[in-house]
């Protein structure tokens, strides 16, 4: 009699132990699904462009290459006055907006103020075109998500079809992190305007520019 008492607390006590086994994989099968399910649907990876000799990047990493290739595109177009700058720069201050930090926002529609009281935007175009540079040399980094990127760019602007300036101007842009909308801005970068002393002429004495 005691050997099949034996065996049946020998049975009771192996289902506990598959009880015990069965609810430590259902916790574990409950982390997994809360762990799927709190996971971005989406994930921005910043790739340097040359991938020749490898590179190990965070998924928080920008390289110095992408921090460049945004400060000249966003630069070159908020810059682009095709036809009646009266028009054009409102428009591109408008349209890149969620490239642009708040406080530069304001910055530029003050501009975008002053210039039009004086008159200065009525059928004037203006175009940047970047001077060749290397990445690794005009980035430098400020701080954790932010840096200066040293842009050399030869600006060109006509009145009536006729030149008015042309002038080689280095601009020390700030670049901060604005992962703020991925549908808007998938960059996850903004443009915060300068960084001190500002922007200055490369061709000539005339030092700082407006």
């Amino acid at each position: 009699m005691s050997r099949y008492r034996f065996e049946i607390d020998s049975v009771r006590a192996h289902v506990r132990s598959l009880w015990i086994v069965i609810g430590l994989l259902s916790l574990t099968i409950g982390g997994l699904a809360w762990g799927w399910a709190m996971a971005p649907s989406k994930l921005t990876v910043h790739i340097p462009p040359d991938l020749r000799q490898g590179a190990v990047m965070g998924v928080t990493d920008i390289h110095p290459a992408n921090v460049y290739g945004f400060a000249v595109y966003l630069f070159q177009q908020l810059n682009r006055w095709p036809e009646n700058g009266a028009v054009d720069y409102g428009a591109a201050i408008f349209r890149l907006s969620p490239y642009l930090t708040p406080r530069y926002r304001e910055q530029l529609l003050a501009d975008l103020a002053r210039k039009g009281e004086r008159g200065e935007l009525v059928n004037r175009t203006r175009s940047v075109e970047a001077e060749p540079q290397s990445p690794e040399q005009a980035v430098r980094a400020l701080g954790y998500g932010s840096w200066q990127v040293t842009l050399d760019v030869q600006l060109t602007e006509t009145v009536r079809g006729m030149t008015v300036k042309v002038a080689r101007i280095r601009y020390p842009l700030r670049i901060v992190r604005l992962n703020v909308d991925a549908e808007l801005n998938p960059w996850g970068l903004a443009l915060d305007g300068f960084e001190a002393p500002g922007p200055g002429r490369l061709d000539d004495a005339e030092g700082r520019v407006e």
